[in-house]
């Protein structure tokens, strides 16, 4: 899949904006924006976003009417604020997403993560979050792991496992990732109201460095009501 010109980041880039959007692991590979469908004039939001980067070339290139990008980490926000907080047609908003989906009913025509919310929070709680803020019809599209980074297979049921990670202060800790299975995906999202209609897994070979990690990419669309 190639990019169209329009995805292009303009040469006068002040800010830095990266150059492409990508779903994988190691961002480079192929689909990049296109499974998001036509944004311009769209209300987008996406959870999980860290600093923003992807927000901010969705912002600068695609000309939504605006996206939204929640982090909950108080350092990530603060990072997406300082590089890219005047870019307009994006809001970096510093909140648990579930809470800020719950109070934005039926605002949102697209919602989006790359390794974000879906990842680290419980997805019964946070799907129908989800699905209450986006609009009847709307669009949700995520990746995630297809496998545990080690290589361990993906869970068969919805259960999360401790990943080690590090508090800002460098000391250890853990915190909980959820690595599944697509039809246990797929389960999740029939459940709390949305039909999965597209899935597609990108495979990587990796580098010398790392092994390869493989990333599975969902679109499902939230149901209209009966």
């Amino acid at each position: 899949m190639t990019l169209s010109p329009s995805s292009t980041v303009p040469t006068d880039n002040p800010h830095g904006i990266v150059d492409r959007f990508h779903w994988d692991w190691y961002q480079r590979a192929e689909p990049g924006p296109d499974l998001l469908g036509d944004i311009a004039d769209r209300v987008v939001v996406e959870l999980g976003a860290g600093p923003g980067r992807q927000a901010a070339y969705l912002a600068h290139v695609h000309l939504p009417a605006r996206v939204v990008a929640v982090d909950r980490d108080p350092a990530q926000h603060r990072r997406g604020r300082e590089r890219f907080g005047d870019i307009s047609r994006l809001e970096l908003v510093h909140d648990d997403a579930v809470s800020y989906m719950a109070r934005h009913p039926g605002v949102f025509d697209v919602a989006y993560c790359v390794f974000g919310a879906l990842d680290f929070t419980d997805p019964s709680t946070l799907l129908p979050a989800i699905a209450d803020g986006l609009r009847p019809g709307g669009l949700l599209v995520f990746s995630t792991l297809a496998h545990y980074r080690h290589g361990s297979p993906p869970e068969t049921e919805p259960r999360p496992a401790e990943i080690p990670t590090r508090r800002p202060d460098g000391t250890p800790a853990t915190m909980l990732r959820w690595v599944l299975d697509i039809p246990v995906w797929h389960k999740l999202c029939d459940e709390h109201g949305f039909e999965t209609v597209h899935t597609e897994a990108i495979h990587d070979p990796g580098s010398t460095h790392e092994p390869p990690i493989a990333t599975n990419v969902f679109r499902a669309v939230r149901r209209r009501a009966a």
